[in-house]
């Protein structure tokens, strides 16, 4: 293949995916890992983008360095850091720095996007969580990258609400989605979490394309990236072993 057509190839391979939760603690980082893994596992390269890093000081290990110790060798990349645990524009505020635009996310993607196949971008909490004191979220940033959010609820009761929320909200952005993953599947599901298995797609509008296990983020790097194309499907590049329980 020549060069010219060997870039254009790459080009029309390279992605940009925004991640977001229905809320916060929820597996959202683990579950980028897990995505960053499986693309590695397919010789793809993965850079992590995390616009605003909150709760962390300038010493501690953020979300970015996290997804790189568990699924390998990825670009990090924070766009700020504030040390408060709280929503990036009352943290800027409160820490007396320049709050992240929507405008610098889009663009901190697409010089990402111009060197690797796959960029993640991983938001604070949910999608709706503002970033400035014009009341900028997450969204307003996918929407000017005309990118995809993929989004991660929690199993069990009161998933379904905050699930068709977000996508509800999605919607109204215009934004489209590849689908829900729940990133903390627990080892014995109550009847709520398996009803949800479910329940989920009705409530996203859009399929569940992932299953990462509860305390995966405590797996050692070896065994997490050998595991983690078998949690999603093939929709995030999972290897083919995803299934839904029954």
């Amino acid at each position: 293949m020549r060069a010219g057509s060997a870039a254009q190839s790459r080009r029309q391979t390279m992605s940009v995916l925004f991640v977001t939760g229905t809320g916060t603690e929820i597996g959202k980082t683990v579950t980028t890992a897990a995505i960053a893994a499986a693309a590695l596992a397919r010789g793809r390269s993965v850079a992590v983008l995390k616009p605003a890093q909150t709760g962390v000081t300038a010493h501690e290990t953020g979300d970015a360095a996290e997804v790189e110790r568990l699924a390998g060798p990825v670009t990090g990349v924070e766009l700020a850091r504030y040390p408060d645990p709280l929503a990036p524009a009352t943290a800027a505020l409160r820490a007396g720095l320049p709050p992240v635009r929507p405008e610098d996310i889009a663009e901190a993607a697409a010089k990402l996007a111009a060197s690797h196949d796959l960029v993640l971008v991983e938001g604070a909490g949910g999608l709706l969580v503002r970033f400035d004191a014009d009341g900028h979220t997450l969204a307003d940033a996918a929407r000017l990258a005309q990118a995809p959010v993929l989004v991660v609820a929690p199993a069990g009761l009161g998933t379904l609400n905050a699930t068709a929320l977000t996508a509800l909200a999605l919607r109204s952005y215009g934004l489209d989605s590849p689908g829900v993953v729940i990133g903390s599947w627990p080892a014995e599901p109550d009847l709520a979490a398996r009803c949800n298995l479910t329940d989920l797609p009705d409530a996203a509008g859009a399929p569940l394309v992932g299953l990462v296990p509860e305390g995966s983020g405590g797996l050692s790097p070896h065994a997490f990236r050998a595991a983690a194309p078998d949690w999603l499907a093939s929709a995030l590049g999972g290897s083919g072993g995803f299934r839904i329980p029954s």
